[in-house]
């Protein structure tokens, strides 16, 4: 079991409780960015769909886990907010690489690419959208894409490269236009009241999972339905909640899951997973990134130096009483598109006031500091705010903090000189 999920103590607890029947309906994995949760939600509902008399090899061939390993299960729900443009990007070049070496590599890069494609289409299944006036937009989307993927699904034979090329090319057009236009950055309510209803319909004796990713993403109206639905969880179904921050759990949500803590991998095992996963070999002068969100903003329009540049220029430019070129910021950052530039950005200006803690006065600044950037985040991953009128909010308050705390900011310009 779990064959794919490496340097993870976490599996042998669940892979206990599985043969030991001890697996509850609703369970928590938190971890880091990059720790494998996801993957092991979705490895998870494969094995516990697996019609095989020995459930648990990736090798099975049965229906149902053929169906799992291409993402295709219509016993399973996927949904919840995630970044999942670079990992498609990724997954890509990977299979351009293998078609074009001929690689021994190259089925399991095809399945990594329709995996990665598919994690994102996932999220646009009709049950999820049901009632909402955009899903015939969307369904234009999925078909386009679900068009592209039939030529290059397993047991077809790939078209050559210059082809297959042009086909990826389509496909990540086609998938960036949906993530940004569609795909929610905070789990709306109406997508948990829709899943209460599927997961009570009947299943004929299937067992339906429910994978909610990144679940402390969620509006109060959103958290409150899903307690509801874990309260009374219907018998044949499960759910599987993934997030970074278990903190950010409602405690009454805690208390109806069972949680399993995934581990931060260190640099060396880190390398390991993103050298069998996607087969990465890095340029000449450059080394294999140390973690696997490193490695995915490989593939950001702009580099995340850049964007902290300009998170850095954003903070001193207030330290000094002006206020920043928001419209600047935009157009280097491309509009904050896709929305991990923002959270880089916001990172950036956390690094720059961190200088304030060397003081008294700088300590209970930082404090206020901390606060209004989790609001500009929470402003735009949970309320749909634009990232120009988010900023422009933040940096008002930013400058009305420096200005009630006799312009203490000016402690990050001393650091810079």
């Amino acid at each position: 079991m779990f064959e794919n999920i490496i340097h993870q103590e976490v599996v042998k607890d669940l892979s206990v409780d599985i043969v030991n029947h001890k697996l509850p309906q609703s369970i928590l994995f938190y971890g880091p960015s990059g720790s494998g949760k996801l993957t092991c939600a979705l490895e998870l509902a494969r094995i516990l769909s697996c019609t095989a008399e020995l459930k648990g090899s990736w090798n099975c061939n049965c229906t149902s886990c053929r169906s799992h390993k291409s993402l295709s299960s219509n016993v399973v729900l996927l949904c919840g907010p995630g970044d999942r443009g670079l990992e498609i990007k990724a997954a890509k070049n990977n299979l351009l690489y293998q078609a074009c070496n001929n690689s021994r590599h190259l089925e399991a890069a095809r399945y990594l690419y329709i995996r990665a494609v598919r994690k994102l289409t996932a999220r646009f299944n009709n049950v999820l959208w049901e009632g909402n006036s955009v899903f015939s937009e969307i369904i234009s989307f999925i078909n386009d894409i679900n068009e592209q993927l039939e030529l290059i699904l397993p047991g077809v034979q790939l078209p050559e490269v210059t082809d297959l090329q042009g086909i990826l090319d389509i496909i990540e057009k086609k998938s960036d236009q949906l993530e940004q236009k569609y795909l929610y950055d905070s789990l709306p309510v109406n997508q948990v009241r829709n899943i209460s209803s599927w997961a009570h319909l009947s299943a004929e004796g299937e067992k339906k999972i429910v994978i909610i990713q990144n679940a402390d993403c969620m509006a109060d109206a959103a958290r409150n339905a899903l307690l509801k639905t874990l309260e009374e969880p219907p018998r044949d179904t499960m759910f599987i909640l993934t997030t970074k921050k278990r903190g950010a759990i409602l405690p009454t949500i805690l208390s109806r899951v069972r949680t399993y803590q995934f581990g931060q991998r260190n640099p060396e095992q880190v390398k390991e997973v993103i050298t069998r996963i996607f087969h990465y070999i890095p340029p000449m002068d450059q080394k294999i990134p140390d973690t696997v969100e490193k490695f995915l903003y490989c593939y950001l329009p702009v580099k995340p130096e850049q964007v902290q540049k300009l998170a850095v220029k954003f903070f001193i430019s207030i330290a000094e009483g002006h206020i920043p070129d928001i419209s600047e910021t935009l157009k280097v950052c491309q509009n904050f598109e896709p929305r991990i530039l923002f959270k880089i950005f916001l990172q950036g200006i956390i690094e720059a006031q961190h200088v304030l803690v060397h003081s008294a006065g700088g300590c209970f600044a930082s404090e206020k500091v901390l606060q209004l950037i989790q609001k500009c985040n929470n402003n735009v991953f949970i309320v749909n705010q634009n990232p120009a009128a988010s900023l422009e909010e933040l940096a008002r308050n930013l400058m009305l903090v420096n200005k009630t705390n006799s312009m203490i900011f000016r402690q990050v310009l001393n650091q810079e000189n």
